[in-house]
């Protein structure tokens, strides 16, 4: 734990579910979060959560990543007025599920906009630094989706693919610095990620009995702040469903396809 001692640790989503406990779980072992989202309220009310129960002062941000200028200036801000940044939590995202057929262009297009571009917008911000330093660590959310794609999610699991295929070329462009590139990639966690991705219920239904627990999804990615490595997988033996569907797609498109519609 002492890895983190004094780090800065930039944390986008930070209002809600696995970022605002992991912000509560950094600042406990003596890490400084730096908290960003839309709301401004809920960063306050997080932010003033951890300055009262922890000895570290923790910052908020609003700001809306889907947009480029305003990620431009309040990143210049924070980096004028915390000086180093040592981790990038790129926690941002959101899903909304529909068939192709029925989903919205518009939607799909804010899902781009918030989930890669906007990931991507913050971590062009924090990288000279990384590399003037040469030290850092940039961690990327995706999903398992971003490995297996499912009925009713192709917008969804097309930004998570563009986000781990970002996060594995960022990797080998860095490869010959200090700075670690992980990715991230659970299956479903019980969150309020779903009030606005699934609002029937029928995922949250016919999947509640595999859903990962956030508590346990934020210390995994604190161990994983602490010792970096290439992937993260929750769980593990989902991640192997995207494994032999790799080794073995038409297969698996012949004979899986109806288990993985859930939606």
């Amino acid at each position: 734990m002492e890895n983190l001692k004094n780090k800065t640790i930039i944390i986008t989503g930070a209002s809600s579910g696995i970022g605002e406990k992991i912000a509560m779980k950094v600042a406990n072992i003596g890490a400084r979060p730096i908290l960003v989202a839309r709301s401004k309220e809920k960063l306050k009310a997080i932010s003033n959560k951890i300055n009262q129960q922890t000895a570290v002062d923790s910052l908020y941000y609003p700001l809306d990543i889907s947009d480029r200028k305003q990620v431009k200036i309040v990143f210049a801000q924070i980096l004028k007025e915390i000086g180093q940044v040592d981790i990038l939590l790129n926690n941002a995202g959101f899903a909304i599920f529909d068939s192709f057929a029925e989903a919205d262009l518009e939607d799909i297009e804010k899902m781009f906009q918030v989930n890669v571009l906007g990931l991507m917008a913050c971590t062009k911000e924090v990288l000279p630094s990384m590399l003037e330093r040469n030290s850092g660590h940039i961690i990327n959310i995706a999903s398992q989706a971003g490995k297996l794609a499912t009925p009713k999610s192709s917008g969804y699991a097309a930004t998570k693919h563009a986000v781990l295929g970002f996060t594995n070329s960022l990797r080998m462009e860095l490869a010959k610095t200090n700075i670690s590139v992980s990715s991230v990639n659970p299956g479903p966690i019980e969150t309020t990620f779903f009030d606005i991705a699934d609002k029937s219920g029928n995922y949250v239904k016919n999947v509640k009995k595999y859903m990962l627990q956030p508590e346990n999804v934020a210390e995994k990615i604190v161990q994983l702040m602490i010792h970096p490595k290439r992937e993260l997988n929750l769980p593990r033996w989902m991640n192997m469903g995207s494994v032999l569907y790799n080794l073995f797609p038409n297969i698996a498109d012949r004979f899986v396809g109806n288990i993985l519609n859930k939606k």
